[in-house]
């Protein structure tokens, strides 16, 4: 017989009735029901209830077992009685009376208990992944990803795409985030840059003529922690094709993803993804990343407002570049929930939120709230009108320049579709947000910068970049799904003197375009490809079919808020031998 085991602790059924076994496993829970002793013995399969008497040989070893003890024992299955049958797992028939035991790895007292799922602090968890791993649901949630991963793979191959592995040391190249460095040790003052993604390595297999690649990348960003994003590390699933369209690519990466959704999602997945602008989503949704199951779209309301009596939005209208804009919200009119978003708005650092509902009066329907008084009934019907709003409704509304509270204002909607229950949270809605615009003026200096991915092909080509700047779109893409970004791409500038017209604009010399990008810019003198690509991210897609609202429980060993690694120690102070050797001082400041 094997050493360890014959069988793993999920194989096991009324066919091995009488036959003897070996198990190994952990010590999942111990139970004493007077005298006799039952283990839930667990493994990475599953869990088989062992049990011994006092007649049993090894029964004073067992009574010596503790929780997540790692043992092996060998013993004799028997039928459970019919009362005694758990259907809850596949081995629930049956149970191993011990005849032999050994203690392959004592445990100390546990800092958290696997068995069951209570919560302990974060900081606990991370400290002890190993542990934390060896509970169920995060068992299964690591499980669940590389299943995903594995599907990804095969859905990609299918339809021919080849599968590069690009270099993880590279040079330092902005991507929108701050890269972590690597030190020279041969170059001394010298560093290396792990790769915010492989963007420009992908790119150049294109120019070397292959046609369609993937890979499963990881990419390093030194980024400040979210509940969606990690602070230092991810994987995505990084593609690239030549001579594609946008719509290629669109047509492409979409039955990817429906599969992956339809064979791990447990929940309809949205077959229509439509293509908003950039610009809409700003107004519909406050975001460029929207929820969809949330069917409620705000609307630019200013001119009810204009010269009104409500005298905060009409002077503030006076301003260039203000809006006020409103938030439907159907089914909310009452004082009592508008009291609620207030003090929601109130939270968020405003004021409060302005309000009009309706409801029932003496001669029919009426508008109430403060500022149905101030700007008069022939305003309010207007706005009530527009809207599609009746009795039983509300308008929430907010105002200034859009930048400034469109954020808050998505936040206020989804706060108002979830309390009403208008989300239909039993769904996965995905929306590819388009025409994303490549500059926009800083409203301090009024230079003219980069707001988007300043390698897409601007919409027009060079034509575009000899008008006003701010009015240039590019073709860059994004898809969200459920309130997630997922999908992040474009079709790519390939040619060197729009890429050069491009960075001009924004104040980027040729010879710094040269330095900065001089790989990828020297490639494209010799017969670049259009292509275009995307890369969709393992973690978040991982997170949503989980449906975990954190990122942190779909990695196996991620890192705190503060972006260390407690239970291997990271970051730590590196020894003087090592700086010698680097060519290195540390300052660390006071």
């Amino acid at each position: 017989m094997h050493p360890y085991r014959s069988h793993t602790c999920a194989a096991l059924s009324t066919a091995n009735v009488g036959q003897p076994v070996r198990l190994s496993g952990w010590v999942h829970r111990v139970r004493d029901h007077g005298g006799l002793l039952f283990i839930d013995l667990r493994d990475h399969y599953g869990i088989t209830q062992v049990l011994a008497d006092p007649d049993s040989p090894a029964f004073k070893q067992v009574e010596s077992v503790r929780s997540e003890w790692c043992i092996r024992i060998d013993g004799v299955v028997k039928a459970r009685d019919a009362a005694l049958v758990n259907p809850k797992i596949p081995t629930g028939a049956i149970e191993v009376f011990i005849q032999d035991i050994e203690i392959l790895g004592a445990s100390d007292e546990l800092p958290l208990m696997v068995f069951g799922e209570q919560e302990y602090p974060e900081e606990t968890r991370l400290k002890y992944r190993f542990l934390d791993l060896r509970r169920e649901k995060l068992h299964n949630n690591i499980m669940l990803r590389s299943k995903v991963v594995a599907s990804i793979r095969k859905r990609m191959w299918d339809k021919e795409f080849t599968e590069f592995q690009t270099p993880i040391i590279t040079a330092s190249s902005p991507e929108g985030a701050r890269d972590f460095l690597v030190p020279s040790r041969l170059h001394p003052g010298k560093f290396y840059a792990l790769p915010q993604a492989p963007q420009q390595f992908k790119q150049l297999i294109m120019v070397s003529g292959f046609d369609k690649y993937f890979q499963i990348a990881p990419c390093f960003r030194d980024e400040d922690p979210r509940a969606d994003r990690s602070p230092t590390d991810f994987y995505q699933l990084d593609l690239e094709m030549s001579f594609v369209t946008q719509q290629d690519v669109f047509d492409t990466i979409q039955p990817v993803l429906t599969g992956l959704f339809d064979e791990f999602g447990g929940r309809p997945v949205d077959q229509d993804w439509p293509q908003i602008s950039y610009r809409d989503a700003a107004l519909w949704y406050g975001t460029d990343k929207p929820d969809l199951r949330n069917p409620i779209k705000m609307q630019i309301v200013s001119e009810h407002f204009a010269g009104s009596g409500f005298a905060i939005f009409a002077k503030m209208l006076e301003q260039d570049g203000t809006q006020i804009r409103a938030i439907p919200a159907p089914g909310g009119g009452s004082r009592k929930f508008c009291d609620r978003m207030n003090a929601f708005a109130q939270k968020e650092g405003l004021p409060g939120m302005g309000y009009i509902f309706w409801r029932d009066g003496a001669d029919g329907m009426e508008a109430a709230g403060p500022l149905a008084k101030n700007i008069g009934p022939e305003r309010t019907e207007a706005i009530r009108q527009q809207l599609g709003l009746g009795v039983g409704d509300a308008a929430f509304f907010l105002g200034g320049k859009p930048k400034t509270f469109e954020a808050v204002a998505g936040r206020a909607r989804m706060e108002i579709g979830n309390e009403l229950g208008l989300t239909d949270k039993n769904r996965f809605a995905f929306a590819w947000i388009v025409d994303f615009p490549i500059y926009e003026k800083d409203a301090e200096t009024g230079k003219i910068d980069f707001e988007h991915n300043p390698f897409s092909m601007p919409q027009g080509g060079m034509e575009a970049l000899e008008g006003d700047p701010l009015k240039v779109l590019g073709y860059q893409y994004d898809l969200a799904c459920n309130g997630y970004e997922l999908v992040s791409g474009a079709i790519r500038n390939h040619k060197p003197e729009i890429m050069f017209k491009a960075f001009e604009i924004a104040g980027y010399g040729k010879d710094e375009v040269e330095k900065r990008f001089g790989g990828m810019v020297n490639a494209f003198k010799y017969g670049a490809p259009p292509h275009g690509g995307c890369a969709a991210g393992i973690d978040r897609i991982v997170m949503l079919l989980a449906d975990e609202a954190n990122i942190r429980e779909v990695i196996m060993f991620p890192m705190n808020q503060r972006a260390e690694d407690l239970m291997m120690g990271a970051p730590s102070e590196p020894m003087n031998e090592q700086l010698r050797e680097l060519s290195l001082r540390v300052a660390v400041p006071d």
